[in-house]
């Protein structure tokens, strides 16, 4: 592939999307709200039919299938309108990296993607002018198995934002690269797998045709302790570097830190009890206000998984509105046990789920949905069955007052911090936040409190006043302790 900047052929720069694709950020479990980026070294760059070295010492070595932009003008400070103007052609393009070089460089993916030969480019360029850059699509094989097949509709920024944006930090150079990202579907490769990878554009049949590097084993030296970090990796590498717990062979993971016996004790207790216990530890703003229930006969006992909306606006809900958005991502992929907590900042002019993601929550085993805003198809969403803990019922769609904006992350529900794997606990007194670390203790304490509350009831029902009794004085509680421990 022919590149127009410096006497190598390469490029003057190369710059990379961490994450633009909704399928690709439901699979990370996060969405960005704005594109962010990283530089490759030009020296990376390789050609169709190139090998490419796992390095030694390492496990890790993925495959990005990527559509590339070649800039065929300086750009400085373009804008949207005017940012495909200088794009000269596209092309696929393979972001290969090392998650077990991450570490040390955290997101600047120095080490980890700018090896020799990991950036292939190619083989053929497809004239910008005449495709549309919402009518691309980019598959990847893996010894001649379709494992990535999505196009740009599915980008959560366009093309043309990605180049505008970028314009604004710096000038974009005739020649320069921007690989834009990859969609879902990435995952490790060993020595001796084959990859493929093209770029086609819908509306024309416009090909880069196939981008092919194989992997081979490094016969150099490993990595000198001497002189820098060395690879390592753990469970969470090997799960980001295959896309899934499964792929990479890892056992199963509960799908929250409740063990068995702690959600027994917790479908026990009231809420009140385990209110007055956080009290007593200095917690007093763990109530998420303002909401009800839709089964008040229903206990719901689970762990969170965060979702936040933003105000609406209408240029904001354009970009993150659509498609395969930050609501649709955690209801797809809510696990069971957990209750979906959505921050509305107590605003009902709209409904936050309707019957469709009720549903959806409930196959996925979820435990119950709990949001400060309003709920739409209220009577259906009633039918489902599901816990829902709303604020009211509202029959307008999600684009009327809110905009979906962050999957996971911290939140602000009904007055409440919420965060990802915090214990959300609920009946007909309200809903209330336990921090993960106090379950055991604080669970354990409201059953002793309930019990001993339960004795007094009894004491009352035989007619004894509740002086001295509620709460016990030393007399009540030398024959409470005594009647207990006989």
């Amino acid at each position: 592939m022919r590149q127009e900047r410096g006497s190598s052929g390469r490029p003057g720069k190369i710059i990379a999307v961490h994450l633009s694709y909704a399928s690709r950020a439901a699979q990370r479990g996060r969405t960005p709200a704005a594109p962010s980026y990283f530089l490759k070294a030009s020296s990376s760059i390789a050609g169709s039919g190139d090998t490419v070295e796992r390095p030694a010492g390492t496990e890790l070595l993925a495959f990005e299938g990527e559509i590339a932009l070649v800039i065929g003008r300086d750009a400085h400070r373009v804008g949207l309108a005017e940012a495909w103007d200088h794009v000269a052609a596209v092309t696929a393009a393979n972001d290969l990296g090392v998650y077990d070089l991450r570490a040390a460089d955290k997101g600047s993916n120095l080490r980890s993607k700018s090896r020799d030969g990991f950036t292939p480019l190619g083989p053929d360029l497809i004239d910008a002018r005449t495709v549309d850059p919402h009518r691309l699509r980019v598959r990847a094989w893996v010894n001649g198995d379709l494992v990535q097949d999505d196009t740009t509709g599915g980008l959560l920024f366009p093309l043309a934002q990605i180049v505008a944006d970028l314009s604004q930090h710096l000038t974009l150079e005739t020649g320069d690269v921007i690989l834009t990202g990859t969609p879902a579907g990435s995952s490790v490769i060993v020595p001796g797998d084959v990859v493929e990878v093209e770029v086609d554009a819908l509306d024309t049949g416009a090909t880069s045709g196939r981008l092919v590097t194989t992997v081979v084993a490094d016969a150099g030296p490993a990595f000198d302790p001497a002189l820098g970090s060395l690879p390592t990796v753990d469970d969470i590498q090997r799960e980001e570097a295959w896309g899934s717990r499964e792929a990479a062979g890892l056992p199963d993971e509960p799908a929250s830190g409740l063990t068995d016996d702690l959600r027994a004790k917790l479908e026990r207790v009231p809420v009140a009890a385990l209110s007055q216990q956080l009290r007593k530890r200095g917690l007093d703003d763990v109530t998420i206000d303002g909401v009800r229930p839709m089964h008040p006969a229903s206990k719901l006992v689970g762990t969170a998984a965060t979702l936040r909306f933003v105000p609406f606006r209408p240029d904001l809900f354009a970009r993150h509105g659509g498609g395969f958005n930050a609501q649709k991502q955690v209801f797809d992929a809510v696990s069971p046990g957990e209750v979906i907590v959505i921050e509305a900042r107590g605003e009902t002019g709209s409904g936050t789920l309707g019957d469709i993601l009720a549903l959806r929550a409930r196959t996925r085993g979820a435990a119950g949905v709990v949001t400060d805003g309003g709920v739409r198809d209220y009577a259906a969403v009633a039918e489902i069955g599901l816990p829902v803990y709303a604020a009211g019922a509202h029959p307008a769609v999600l684009g009327r007052k809110h905009v979906p904006w962050q999957a996971g992350g911290t939140i602000a529900c009904g007055g409440a911090t919420v965060q990802p794997g915090d214990v959300i606990v609920g009946d007909a007194d309200g809903v209330i936040v336990i921090p993960p670390s106090l379950v055991a203790e604080v669970v354990d304490a409201a059953l002793a409190q309930e019990d001993e509350d339960a004795w007094i009831a009894a004491r009352v029902a035989e007619g004894a006043s509740v002086d001295g009794l509620f709460p016990m004085n030393a007399a009540w509680r030398a024959r409470y302790d005594g009647e207990r421990d006989a």
